[in-house]
């Protein structure tokens, strides 16, 4: 947090970052998410990590029943979300225990009081109160008891039963940190408007105590001053904050709407990718028709009839899920459809980890099916950039007539960003494989000369009849072939079929460096931390170091390995235990890679990973 000058009782800032803990009942996702509205009303750019518990009823006041939102605002470019946090409230003491590690030393930590109770510390497993034990004499604590206030605002307003003025303390908290860091209240008191209008006294209630708490900063001698972070430079357009689940349902809409074709989701509910779902539900007044099936393989067959029929198919999942759709997505490989697996990842294996990050569903995207049945595999790398990649992975299946698996994962699929508004007509053409124009030596597997991509056929088209399914295809004619030479073909031509598409993807490119010491390599949703690494390190002078970070997966970009042997040496950094590194030895046999790994259930701290570039290149 770098201090620029001192001005009326206003400290401007560039940059802060702010993490809201406390129980699943407490409220933090809907304060973080309020905070960073606003912020972004105001014009700062922004990066945000909400971090929940993976049990849906976690005892309440125990340590993994911490709910989080991190929210990392200013008016100089923001990456991600950060790493050592400037302003910690906790609404418990297992929210305070289970985060203390990550403010910085000297820095702000607001509590609420009433929540500490002997129940609540033993709960939280501490031996003694950290608010009189003298271990937070590092941190400027600001102990507040939220509940009591909160109730004490609340006297008098009619309809409302304990449960409900108890919940509303969040909105003490966060008129504290809005009078801290100079918001006004305006935005979140529209939100109550609008979200509550059938419930005035949910309205009243919230109000009220959000001002109280605004008012009740104003008066601590603690909070000598209010800060201020100036609005961000960022090129001229409309923005607005958006969640990487979110980007990606509207890249599918923005690719219906430019090829006319109607979109169909199968999907199953699954964390951290149902939210995919709820948003695309929301717009039938688009032609969406979204299945929920009663389990991942019936969503999956449901997309592939969808899309036989002539639809915008896709099905969206997270890694266990991904596994129950092996089989049927060989089934759209091999009649060769067009359809699109998001698969958003996170922890595993088998349940794991379901609510935290992990990129370690790599291997089975390239792998996870019988036989020879390579696919499609590209990755978002930003909340923002959802939108783009499921836009291309639409063009991509729909031109190349194979499935596509869009790789995102937890991070950037609950995290937000601003996002500049685009226009469909702006957007890249797509093309079809679409025959309507029968001439009399047709066959359904006739190929573009171009990119193999064979007719597509819509059933019930005069003239156009032909047989599908999941038995080995004569080449022409698509009738069921045992013939042995005809299967090694057909294995073959689909395979140069993905191989082809390097043809149509951007070669790679670096940032920072086209040359040097080090070239830092990654994919997928690591690339903020990974820039900001990189970044900083520049600015300190290290400028022999270089950042490539992959979207397209399979095929890879036909420039790589001239990329690669630019630099002395190469560290490819992942949230697994190393498979990207795997599919860049079996691509390129003489590599000699540097790896960087952590599975733990959370991103790359942008520190951590500054520390090790840095010792690399000494």
């Amino acid at each position: 947090m770098a201090t620029i000058q001192s001005h009326k009782q206003h400290e401007i800032l560039e940059a802060v970052i702010i993490r809201f803990v406390g129980d699943s009942g407490d409220g933090m996702q809907l304060t973080g998410t309020q905070f960073s509205d606003t912020s972004a009303m105001f014009g700062n750019d922004i990066a945000t990590f909400p971090n929940y518990p993976a049990e849906i009823r976690a005892p309440q006041g125990s340590l993994y029943g911490v709910s989080g939102f991190q929210v990392h605002i200013g008016s100089v470019q923001i990456s991600t979300p950060g790493d050592e946090v400037d302003l910690l409230v906790a609404m418990n003491p297992a929210g305070l225990k289970t985060n203390l590690h990550a403010v910085k030393p000297g820095h702000t930590i607001i509590v609420d009081t009433d929540a500490f109770t002997k129940k609540n510390l033993e709960k939280a497993q501490y031996d003694s109160n950290p608010l009189e034990d003298n271990s937070l004499e590092n941190y400027r604590v600001i102990e507040v008891a939220m509940t009591s206030l909160t109730k004490e605002t609340l006297k008098g307003v009619e309809g409302l039963d304990n449960k409900s003025i108890t919940r509303s303390k969040n909105m003490f908290a966060l008129g504290m940190v809005y009078w801290m860091y100079n918001r006004s209240p305006d935005h979140t008191i529209g939100f109550f408007n609008k979200k509550f209008k059938s419930r005035p006294e949910i309205i009243e209630a919230n109000t009220k105590v959000l001002n109280a708490g605004l008012y009740f900063a104003e008066t601590l001698e603690l909070i000598p001053n209010a800060y201020t972070i100036a609005p961000a430079k960022m090129s001229a357009g409309t923005y607005r904050i958006i969640m990487g689940n979110t980007a990606t349902a509207w890249g599918f809409l923005a690719a219906s709407e430019k090829t006319g074709l109607e979109l169909f989701l199968g999907s199953y509910p699954i964390t951290p990718a149902s939210d995919i779902l709820h948003e695309l539900v929301k717009h039938k007044h688009f032609g969406v028709k979204a299945l929920q099936a009663e389990d991942e393989i019936a969503g999956i067959t449901a997309a592939i009839g969808a899309s036989f029929a002539g639809g915008l198919a896709i099905t969206t999942t997270s890694g266990p899920g991904l596994a129950l759709k092996g089989e049927a997505l060989g089934l759209a490989m091999i009649v060769e459809l067009p359809l699109v697996v998001v698969n958003v990842q996170r922890g595993g294996p088998s349940t794991g980890l379901p609510t935290k990050t992990e990129q370690s569903d790599l291997l089975q995207s390239m792998y996870g099916r019988n036989g020879e049945s390579p696919v499609i595999v590209i990755a978002a790398s930003t909340p923002a950039n959802c939108f783009d990649f499921a836009y291309q992975a639409a063009k991509m299946t729909l031109e190349h007539m194979t499935p596509v698996i869009l790789l995102s994962d937890g991070y950037i699929a609950n995290g937000s960003a601003p996002w500049k508004i685009r226009s469909v007509k702006d957007m890249p053409e797509i093309k079809n494989n679409i025959v309507s124009k029968y001439h009399e030596n047709w066959h359904p597997y006739d190929r573009n000369k171009e990119t193999l991509a064979r007719n597509w056929a819509i059933p019930g088209t005069p003239q156009f009849e032909h047989r599908i399914g999941g038995l080995e295809k004569d080449k022409i004619t698509g009738n069921v072939s045992y013939i042995p030479e005809n299967h090694e073909y057909m294995t073959k031509i689909r395979a140069e079929k993905i191989k082809r598409v390097q043809n149509y993807i951007p070669d790679l490119s670096t940032e920072f460096t086209e040359e040097g010491d080090l070239l830092v390599v990654g994919w997928g949703g690591t690339y903020g931390s990974l820039y900001t690494a990189v970044k900083r390190l520049n600015e300190e002078g290290l400028n022999g170091i270089g950042l490539a970070h992959f979207n397209y997966i399979n095929p890879l970009p036909k420039n790589t390995e001239t990329v690669f042997s630019k630099f002395k040496k190469i560290i490819v950094c992942e949230l697994n235990s190393g498979q990207f590194a795997k599919i860049l030895k079996i691509n390129f046999n003489n590599l000699d890679l540097l790896q960087y790994n952590k599975v733990q259930g959370l991103p790359f701290g942008n520190g951590e990973l500054a520390e090790k570039f840095k010792q690399l290149v000494k």
